[in-house]
């Protein structure tokens, strides 16, 4: 089959994984294309991928301004960022690989999924954790009904402490006017991952939490603006010269350090320190968005749902508890344990992914997505697809609609 030729839009993290991804596996795609205002990435993937200069842009604008010349695009762009994109590349009938969440409005979300649906391409949104073996395993187990049918279920993400301080106080994700309010810019993946596993619509959701701890009412006694000049920093378990040098002088050199220079040395590091966001007091940012949350969904047949996410733990994989009419699971993302009722017996099954590659990130999801992506369009098989335009805006409903309820500590009514 024809490898799928393939433009990058954002040569971030994110773009560059999945250009990898295609680079470690010629027969499924190529990349013939990059739009990225940032010099050093631009030149950084126009260099590792060879791009002629006519390829080769600042603006995507002026990409989707051309006929087109590739068979899909991969959106990478920031979170606020994306519906532009989305509708110009549909309407002149790409492929798209849409990095989560879909947009940070529900308008934006419906207009892109009715600009996709009209336009009849492969549409696909980078909700990873429904591609993992741990996922694939736990759905094939539930299917055939070892558990029996499922009531209720328990599900905790745990951000993690300094995780959260990087991405969610000091990082892109801190402000929800500059990126999107927590639930939608970090557990879309978990309540589009909840209805994957509950196999039913969502009806109705509930939903409580704020920003309780990354508050400069919370700055101790004698604390500096930043890390590096802060009388108490060695005490802090937010200190930026924790997370950041400590990780370079253990040999680390990709994320998260290299999120603060894309040339990782001892000294652009101490200097994006100085001079840059990441290395600011966690106490003295202006992140807004929520460091805890709790979510209650109601799903059709008379079955409920539980989520959790919060900072304040040890960073890994998601945990979740699955009550069944025969059985009982507990999972980890990793893990994954089977009490059977009528035997009494546990069974333990191991899912391990062992490409934790950039390619393989979370939990070999990223791996399993661009993989089904581009099969997808190889194929002309939609079915491959395991987030398709529909449910994805279901799911993402979901999330407006919990975040509603926080806010007006109502119960909300999926909408569709």
């Amino acid at each position: 089959m024809k490898p799928v030729s393939t433009i990058i839009i954002g040569a971030g993290s994110r773009g560059m994984g999945y250009a990898g991804y295609i680079a470690d596996h010629p027969q499924e795609g190529t990349v013939v294309a990059v739009a990225e205002p940032r010099t050093w990435y631009r030149k950084k993937m126009t260099a590792d991928y060879g791009l002629p200069e006519e390829n080769v842009y600042n603006d995507w604008k002026k990409l989707a301004e051309r006929e087109r010349f590739a068979d899909a695009v991969i959106i990478a762009t920031p979170d606020a960022l994306h519906t532009e994109p989305a509708i110009a590349f549909a309407k002149k009938g790409y492929h798209i690989l849409l990095e989560k969440p879909m947009a940070p409005t529900e308008a934006e979300c419906r207009k892109i999924v009715t600009t996709v649906q009209q336009q009849n391409i492969i549409f696909a949104v980078c909700h990873v954790l429904r591609y993992t073996p741990y996922t694939q395993q736990l759905k094939t187990i539930l299917d055939a009904g070892r558990i029996g049918e499922i009531v209720s279920i328990q599900h905790l993400e745990p951000v993690g402490y300094w995780h959260q301080a990087h991405s969610f106080v000091r990082g892109n994700w801190r402000n929800e006017q500059e990126s999107a309010f927590m639930l939608l810019a970090k557990s879309c993946h978990d309540l589009d991952w909840l209805r994957y596993i509950m196999d039913e619509p969502c009806l109705r959701v509930q939903s409580f939490g704020g920003l309780k701890h990354f508050r400069k009412s919370e700055k101790p006694a004698g604390a500096g603006t930043r890390c590096l000049d802060c009388a108490v920093e060695k005490n802090c378990p937010y200190s930026a010269r924790r997370i950041y040098l400590d990780r370079l002088k253990n040999g680390e050199t990709g994320w998260p350090v290299n999120v603060l220079t894309p040339e990782v040395t001892e000294e652009n590091v101490i200097q994006a320190l100085k001079e840059g966001p990441y290395g600011r007091c966690v106490y003295h940012c202006d992140n807004d968005v929520v460091d805890h949350q709790v979510v209650n969904l109601e799903f059709s047949g008379n079955k409920s749902a539980t989520f959790t996410m919060t900072a304040f733990n040890r960073g890994r994989g998601r945990e979740t508890r699955i009550f069944g009419t025969q059985g009982e699971i507990f999972g980890d993302s990793s893990k994954i344990e089977i009490f059977n009722f009528l035997t009494d017996q546990v069974e333990v099954i191991d899912t391990t992914a062992s490409d934790m590659t950039v390619n393989g990130g979370h939990g070999g999801g990223d791996f399993g997505l661009m993989q089904s992506f581009l099969a997808a369009i190889q194929k002309n098989d939609t079915g491959k697809i395991l987030s398709g335009p529909q449910e994805t805006l279901e799911t993402h409903l979901t999330v407006f609609a919990a975040e509603r309820s926080r806010h007006q500590r109502t119960v909300e009514e999926i909408r569709i």
